[in-house]
């Protein structure tokens, strides 16, 4: 049955779509029209309206388009929306937001000093790590996927992890301690470690744990975070009854590929980053060597002068 069913609003989320463009709007006001009311602002860099805009388009993807339905009916398409969300989307936007933005943002008293406590990198990983563990335990996922206030909120706190997570990495703005070169690399080779045990309790169960990606009252209720009442209500007195009407995979096979797609994805998100990280670190240790080396011909040229 083709998930077309659902109606418009289910599938394309205008008001979240809506909220975005404002949101973006709100962006471009601050960083380019009244940007000359914050002294010390610098103009806009073209990289940095990129990275909003392609962290922007990915939280819509996300959480807007047919994939965040879909997400709902599979536990593998949930996986992609977290690793998409948590692990690609967040440095986007983290990188999008222009430095004197962020040194306003810190300059705040209070949130300021939590700012720069939360995104330490022993607290910002393992804050993430717990977040995303905590979020995937079958108790904990199930009771968030039955209330909309409960599941906007986890969703929100779990993404203000992520760039907690991210930031030590990205951050350029200097107001708190940014990693260097082989402590990036144990920064994310830990963080790929601490979140393996959830994804492998997901891959390696061997029954379904999720009550709400199962057939069942359960499941109706977790469609209506997405779906209007009124069309869920029409569906469900059509005989719809679980995810089985969507997919011929099973419950059991669905849950634990899952589990792999948000290891692998992760693991190629991360080898990437790593990949940057190695190039940026020979291209600063090749520099200084070629520094070095002038200065040491220079002195070379200032000795054979007095000799």
């Amino acid at each position: 049955m083709p998930i077309s069913i659902f109606g418009f609003v289910a599938l394309w989320s205008p008001y979240f779509f809506a909220s975005l463009v404002a949101l973006f709007l709100l962006y471009l006001l601050i960083t380019v029209k009244w940007r000359d009311r914050f002294s010390g602002s610098e103009p806009l860099k073209r990289s940095e309206l990129i990275s909003f805009s392609v962290g922007m388009i990915l939280v819509y993807a996300t959480k807007g388009s047919p994939v965040d339905l879909l997400g709902h009916i599979l536990f593998t398409m949930h996986m992609v929306q977290m690793a998409i969300l948590l692990l690609v989307a967040a440095p986007f936007l983290i990188m999008g937001i222009p430095g004197w933005i962020w040194k306003k943002v810190f300059s705040v008293p209070v949130l300021g000093s939590v700012l720069r406590v939360m995104t330490k990198p022993v607290i910002s990983l393992l804050l993430f790590s717990a977040m995303f563990s905590v979020y995937h335990l079958p108790l904990i996922l199930d009771t968030i996927k039955l209330s909309l206030p409960l599941h906007a909120v986890f969703t929100i706190t779990l993404f203000i992890s992520a760039l907690f997570l991210w930031w030590p990495i990205v951050n350029t703005i200097g107001v708190t301690a940014k990693l260097q070169g082989l402590h990036k690399v144990a920064y994310i080779i830990a963080s790929a470690i601490l979140i393996t045990p959830a994804c492998a309790l997901i891959i390696f169960v061997d029954t379904p744990v999720y009550a709400t990606y199962q057939s069942g009252e359960s499941w109706l209720q977790a469609m209506a975070l997405c779906v209007p009442a009124s069309t869920l209500g029409t569906l469900a007195s059509a005989g719809l009854s679980g995810p089985e009407v969507f997919t011929k995979m099973p419950i059991l096979y669905d849950q634990q590929l899952g589990g792999v797609i948000m290891k692998v994805l992760q693991e190629i998100i991360y080898g990437v980053v790593l990949g940057r990280i190695f190039i940026n670190w020979f291209r600063h240790e090749r520099d200084n060597a070629d520094e070095l080396t002038k200065k040491q011909l220079l002195e070379r040229e200032r000795l054979s002068m007095y000799s």
